[in-house]
Parts: C-alpha cells; sequence; structure tokens
C-alpha cells in the first residue's frame, strides 16, 4: 500500500498536529520539505500558494491545510453512532479505556469508545514502554495503542474519533451525551478513562510558541527534525526519561530539567540506570525554566538554578514539556460526580464520609471499588483519584471496571 505524502515546512505550527497525530495513529507517511518537495513549483503555486500544509493520499487526492478531522474522515475513521442506546460508553482511548473496550466487547456488551484525540491518550506519544509486561524488547506506545485497537475491533466496539461532547447528563439510570458536532449518545453505564494532560509552565510567550519549538508531551514525531541539535526535556517522570533516552540517538544533546536533587524520586530504575549511561544526555537538576525568547520560533530558553540562584540563557529551538499535569474532567462539573481540588475523581471507598456523597447518593449499597458517586459511572486509570499513573496498572483498572458494569447492569 501506498503511503501518504506529506508535503509542509518543518517547523510550521500548521504541520505539527498533522505529523503528530498521524505518528501516534501508527500512519505511516512520507515527509516532503515544500521548499524542495518534488511537486513542481507550478503546482504548488496554484493548488497551495501560501505553502500550507498539503496530505496527498494514496488514490491522489490532496487536502491544503486539513484540520485533523478532515484527514482522519478521509482515512474513514469519522463515523456516527449505529445505535440509539448502548449497554456501555467509554470516554477516553487511553490504554485504561481500550482495556475496558476490549473485556466489554468481549463479554457481549454493546460498547462505544470516544476519544477526542488520538487513540492511545498520553501513553501513545510515548517512543518506548519497556517495563509493559509481555514485551522484552519494549514497544513503542502508539504500537501497543494499535493493537489494542485492532482487538477491539475484532470484538465489535464502536471506535468515534475526534469526537468532543459539551455535555453529559444523568438522568433515568442512564448517560447521556451531547456532542459539539450535535450528535447524542445514551448508553446505561459509562466509563471515564479521559487520563490527564500534560500542564503548562505558564510562562510569557509560551502560548506563542506553541508548536513552533514548544510541546506538550513526548513528542516523538519531531525526532527526525532533532538532528545534530541541542533540545531540553522539562520534567523527571517516565514519559520525560523515555523522551530522552529516544531523542539521545537523534539529537546532538538533550537536556532534561528537573526541579529536584535526584532522578530516582519519580523515574523507574531501569530508566535512570538508562540516562546515566547515555553520554549525551545531560540533566540539570535543581533547574527550571523562567523565559522564552525567539522572533517567529523558539530560539532560546532561560533557566533558573534554585540551588545557586543563577540565570542562563541556553540556545535551542525545540523544547519538550512533560510535567504532571490536570485531569481531564471538566465535563463533570455540572454533575453530582465528586472530585478532588485537583479535579481527580473520587470512586469506591474514597467517597465515603464527603459531604457531597452522602448527599447525592440514594443507593443502599456502598458504591463499587471504581464507581463515582453516580451509580453505573466508574472511573478508570490516571483520572482517577488515588490512581497508580502506570500502563500496566491502567490495563488493569478497564478490566476491572468492566467486571464492576456487569455488576452493577445485572442489577437493574
Amino acid at each position: 500500500m501506498n503511503k501518504l505524502k506529506i508535503y509542509g515546512k518543518a517547523d510550521s505550527s500548521e504541520t505539527y498536529p498533522i505529523r503528530d497525530f498521524l505518528n501516534r495513529s501508527v500512519v505511516d507517511f512520507e515527509w516532503h520539505n515544500l521548499s524542495d518537495s518534488d511537486l513542481s513549483s507550478e503546482k504548488v503555486s496554484s493548488i497551495n500558494p501560501e505553502l500550507h500544509p498539503m496530505i496527498e493520499f494514496p488514490d491522489g487526492e490532496i487536502l491544503v491545510n486539513p484540520s485533523l478531522e478532515e484527514i482522519a474522515k478521509t482515512l474513514g475513521w469519522i463515523t456516527k453512532p449505529k445505535y440509539k442506546e448502548y449497554d456501555l460508553s467509554i470516554y477516553g482511548a487511553g490504554p485504561a479505556g481500550l482495556s475496558a473496550a476490549v473485556y466489554a466487547a468481549s463479554e457481549g456488551l454493546k460498547t462505544i469508545l470516544i476519544e477526542r484525540e488520538a487513540v492511545g491518550g498520553q501513553a501513545g506519544t510515548s517512543s518506548m514502554i519497556e517495563n509493559y509486561l509481555g514485551f522484552p524488547e519494549g514497544i513503542s506506545g502508539a504500537n501497543l495503542a494499535e493493537r489494542a485497537r485492532q482487538q477491539a475491533l475484532k470484538f465489535g466496539v464502536e471506535i468515534l474519533l475526534l469526537k468532543e461532547g459539551i455535555k453529559g447528563t444523568f438522568y433515568d439510570k442512564k448517560i447521556h451525551v451531547d456532542f459539539a458536532s450535535g450528535e447524542k449518545l445514551v448508553a446505561k453505564t459509562n466509563i471515564c478513562a479521559t487520563g490527564v494532560e500534560y500542564a503548562r509552565l505558564n510562562l510569557p510567550d509560551e502560548k506563542r510558541f506553541f508548536h513552533k519549538g514548544v510541546y506538550y508531551g513526548a513528542g516523538a514525531s519531531e525526532a527526525f527534525f532533532c538532528q545534530d541539535i541541542d533540545l531540553y526535556i522539562v520534567g523527571g517522570g517516565n514519559s520525560a526519561g523515555q523522551a530522552a533516552v529516544y531523542f539521545s540517538g537523534f539529537a546532538k544533546r538533550v537536556f532534561m530539567v528537573i526541579r529536584k536533587e535526584n532522578l530516582s524520586e519519580t523515574l523507574s530504575d531501569y530508566l535512570v540506570r538508562r540516562i546515566e549511561s547515555i553520554q549525551n544526555i545531560h540533566v540539570l537538576y535543581n533547574s527550571q525554566v523562567t523565559e522564552l525568547d525567539g522572533d517567529d520560533y523558539l530560539e532560546r530558553i532561560k533557566i533558573k538554578n534554585s540551588k545557586n540562584s543563577t540565570e542562563k540563557w541556553h540556545e535551542t529551538s525545540k523544547l519538550f514539556i512533560c510535567i504532571g499535569g490536570k485531569p481531564n474532567t471538566e465535563w463533570s462539573a455540572e454533575t453530582a460526580i465528586c472530585r478532588d481540588i485537583n479535579g481527580y475523581l473520587f470512586t469506591g471507598s474514597d467517597l465515603v464520609g464527603l459531604d457531597q456523597f452522602k448527599c447525592c447518593w440514594q443507593e443502599e449499597r456502598q458504591p463499587y471499588h471504581l464507581e463515582t458517586s453516580v451509580p453505573g459511572s466508574f472511573a478508570a486509570g490516571d483520572v482517577r483519584f488515588n490512581s497508580v499513573k502506570r500502563v500496566a496498572s491502567a490495563v488493569g483498572e478497564g478490566a476491572m471496571a468492566v467486571t464492576q458494569v456487569h455488576q452493577y447492569l445485572s442489577k437493574l
């Protein structure tokens, strides 16, 4: 099968989301820089005089400056719900959501999986996961997610991509969701597996350099464009460590910027040892990025060392921010679902004793372990209060949530 062809400018803020989406979706593509593409200048000027990113599909169709939705629709990924009502709706196609979808559909539940971005969630951006059971040589997050997606489809799961719900309400013992596209979805039960999104540094000009040198997440799709340069990664967790190891094979030098005095507090031991063994990875301890600078694109960053209070400018065109973020639970703000101060969803025994829970829970039984304060609504993975932030635990919670969905449905 012929590959997609992307024509664009390497540093264009319009191009990065397209490359990132296709990379996370495990879609092979050829990259062509518009300045030296094999399209004739006459063809470029007639189709795309502004030199926006272009995608040429195997059948010859060309999209100029397409949205992700247009790309997904052309690939045949945008669909509408087939049924008026489902046994289970799952929100978020990261490891927890994909696991729940596979187990639910394989056990006969009419299941639909909704994802507002790309399949895989944050895990899908990871260049290599080496401590997941059954993959001794490691596997990229995108490939792991793609295998799970195929498995879910095999059992009959409906997957809706690039669908963002604008409102979710609970009544008649069901969840009713209105999508931004105007479609509606009804299900007897639901699992929230929407995960967390990376936090911002909240620096002046951070928004101006978004996708112009500043990226959130591991950004594996940018590796090809980081050859022989110095790049910086903010964060000391596993996602940041995996990114540093991966980028070290492309970049001249990789600098990890962390606030703490060591990596072992936040990083798995195997990654600590790997990073220490790679000569072109350098860790800047007790440090944080305090300023960004550049004209049209990022050109330099200022880093402050908290131990000696020194600040220094560093030349770079690539800054990847991989710091802990906030959970994607804004949708639940107007519902009876209980959240902690940071937005994580309380479930099971963590609900007991909360005043809000006492006011809204009308069942005689106590909530199941992964059940929220709304009966029949469950949470799994990183979005859940006090969850273990690992792929394996998210997969386990997804499967466990389905078991509790069965328990709930059996009593209706």
